[in-house]
């Protein structure tokens, strides 16, 4: 598990310091983890540091996610000289319809 940590190196100079702790902290537990993720989960999966308050705090922060990701992507998964097409969905909320709202389903 400490190579994600590893990983996650790319990313401080763009996040405050306590915020890449908390992070490292969230991910080691959640990937600990299995079944329903939930934040009193994590805090009972983590180690020192990762209480309930601190991971509450944590995801109520702002925190420049598409900066975050773009550092990531940049620094590990791309090569000088190639075309990269990149596209997401950030819904973490299951939907109630049967389609997703603005995409013709014509």
């Amino acid at each position: 598990m400490t190579e994600i940590i590893t990983l996650l190196r790319c990313i401080a100079p763009i996040i405050v310091k306590n915020k890449h702790k908390q992070l490292q902290i969230i991910i080691q537990a959640l990937l600990s983890m299995r079944g329903r993720i939930t934040m009193l989960g994590l805090s009972r999966w983590s180690e020192k540091g990762g209480s309930y308050r601190t991971i509450t705090r944590f995801f109520h922060s702002k925190i420049n996610w598409e900066e975050i990701n773009w550092m990531f992507i940049k620094t590990h998964l791309t090569k000088k000289g190639s075309v990269y097409l990149l596209g997401g969905d950030e819904v973490v909320v299951s939907k109630s319809g049967k389609h997703t709202y603005g995409i013709d389903m014509g």
